[in-house]
């Protein structure tokens, strides 16, 4: 169904009608890709397509530049007045979408929202202790301690109008896994460049530009369409077509002729986004699993037998058609702390996989339901049904269940799930992002936030602490690379890629693109 906000009308009729900051030829801009966007709520859903939508239309106190340098955005300054405290100076004469201030008690409620248990942007606030308001334009972050990542941090943390947020109920993030439904789900009111008109899950995402809106554009969008088409033929269909402008994720099988044609170009990069396999390590009977009474994932022995059977170099030629990075490392180049070494794998060997299995008492192996997505990562079905070819290898029966993004996550949030394919990008461009998320043992403040798998080990806990406060970058590359060695050994995931990210678009489109996957319209042109 169509939800419009109410109180947002006038201000998106008048954006429509006085496009004064856009250029004389503004455009809409349409693009899709396989999914929908989860919910409008921008501290409920940490994804990325959703934190996309929600760049459009929320904004953090310092966002990232094309380049992703980390600039000013609702704060024009910041100073580090002692150890524990951080001094933002706010943007004077910033209003809302429907027209409120924006002052220093919006930053302090939206801060605390991230800290809710329902948000998923915990991690985000690793080492906050709260927003204290100075004044009505000067806000003090205050930390625990020292946070080395606390700007990477806050450029994830979208702010909201508290007066808003109180006026609709909304003053804690919406409950996604829950399949809770609230106003914020469904609406929106940020600071950001554009307003949300029309909001129709699975249809269409409309967005129009904010007229009122206190930054400088550098394109000339004045309305974005964003519309999730699953089919892959239908995506490409429609963009052939001229029915929409960009592919987010145009099928890899088709990027050889899409290139040949004169009215479409690709763009692609590497993203800061490792796809893995992630098992369920925590519980004492799997979930969906022919064995009961027990745990094989427990017995590390199995674990190294499922990394020893599946060939990453084949999903690389034959899923990924060359469009990814096979990997043994959980973090991505672009990553802070990464080491190239440790991207090293251990090569596919069936005969010692089969032994591992024996030994650890599956000789026979045993039957398993994979979770997969598949309208989410790059090829991910595909590469979840090659994975069930190579495991069978090793008497390992997968069952294969494939579900839409907005089953999957509220699936994997609930814990429902003994074996999935899961894919994580780093927004904040460093190692603790990753290791504190996902691989340290859940607990408070953002730790294990999306460790739904139970992995824990306590050395590894105790480097991740050690890089929450650690300010020198050559040992927050040492700190990282022994907790990922660590990890490996452990098995604790099985990392598969880093993803290659093509975008196929018309000709007459010039946008932005990031390593982050990312597409910001106010950036865009269209000729």
């Amino acid at each position: 169904m169509t939800s419009r906000p109410l109180t947002l009308a006038a201000l998106a009729l008048a954006s429509v009608l006085g496009m004064s900051t856009l250029s004389a030829d503004a455009k809409t801009f349409r693009w899709t890709s396989q999914g929908d966007v989860l919910t409008m709520d921008p501290h409920s859903q940490n994804e990325g397509l959703n934190n996309s939508i929600s760049d459009h239309i929320y904004e953090p106190l310092v966002n990232r530049d094309k380049k992703m340098a980390i600039e000013p955005c609702l704060a024009v300054s910041w100073q580090q007045i002692n150890p524990t405290t951080m001094r933002f100076k706010l943007r004077d004469k910033v209003t809302f979408h429907d027209g409120t201030p924006f002052t220093a008690d919006d930053v302090v409620f939206s801060m605390t929202r991230a800290m809710e248990k329902t948000s998923k942007f915990t991690p985000f606030m690793t080492g906050i202790k709260e927003a204290k308001r100075v004044d009505n334009l000067t806000v003090d972050i205050i930390t625990t301690g020292p946070v080395p990542t606390l700007l990477d941090q806050l450029t994830e943390v979208r702010i909201m109008s508290r007066a808003w947020a109180k006026k609709f109920n909304v003053e804690r993030p919406q409950d996604f896994a829950a399949k809770e439904e609230t106003y914020a789900s469904r609406n929106a009111n940020g600071t950001g460049a554009f307003v949300l008109r029309t909001r129709e899950p699975d249809v269409k995402t409309v967005l129009i530009a904010n007229s009122n809106w206190w930054g400088k554009r550098d394109g000339n969008v004045s309305e974005v369409v964003y519309r999730p088409i699953k089919q892959d033929a239908t995506r490409i269909s429609a963009l052939i077509s001229g029915e929409v402008d960009l592919v987010l994720d145009p099928p890899v099988q088709d990027l050889g002729t899409l290139q040949k044609n004169a009215q479409l170009k690709i763009m692609q990069g590497n993203e800061n986004r490792t796809v893995f396999l992630s098992m369920d390590v925590k519980r004492d009977e799997l979930l969906y699993s022919s064995v009961k009474g027990k745990n094989p994932f427990k017995d590390v022995r199995v674990r190294q037998a499922f990394l020893l059977s599946i060939d990453v170099n084949a999903l690389q030629r034959t899923v990924m058609r060359g469009l990814s990075m096979p990997t043994m490392s959980m973090i991505a180049p672009q990553v802070r702390g990464y080491s190239k070494d440790l991207e090293k794998r251990p090569a596919v060997d069936l005969a010692k996989a089969k032994k591992l299995m024996a030994d650890a008492g599956y000789p026979k192996g045993f039957e398993i339901t994979l979770d997969c997505p598949n309208n989410r990562y790059i090829n991910d079905e595909r590469i979840c049904t090659a994975i069930a070819g190579m495991l069978a290898k090793i008497d390992v029966k997968v069952k294969l269940n494939a579900m839409p993004r907005v089953n999957f996550f509220p699936k994997i949030q609930n814990s429902d799930s003994s074996f999935y394919l899961y894919g994580w990008g780093v927004p904040t461009f460093d190692s603790l992002y990753t290791l504190q998320a996902v691989i340290r043992t859940k607990g408070a403040g953002g730790d294990g936030e999306q460790n739904y798998s139970g992995y824990s080990n306590p050395k590894v806990d105790a480097l991740v602490d050690q890089l929450k406060t650690e300010i020198d970058t050559t040992k927050r590359t040492t700190l990282t690379r022994e907790a990922l060695m660590l990890h490996q050994a452990d098995v604790g995931h099985i990392p598969l890629h880093h993803q290659i990210i093509p975008w196929a678009m018309r000709k007459n489109v010039t946008v932005v693109h990031r390593p982050d996957n990312r597409v910001n319209a106010k950036w865009a042109i269209i000729q």
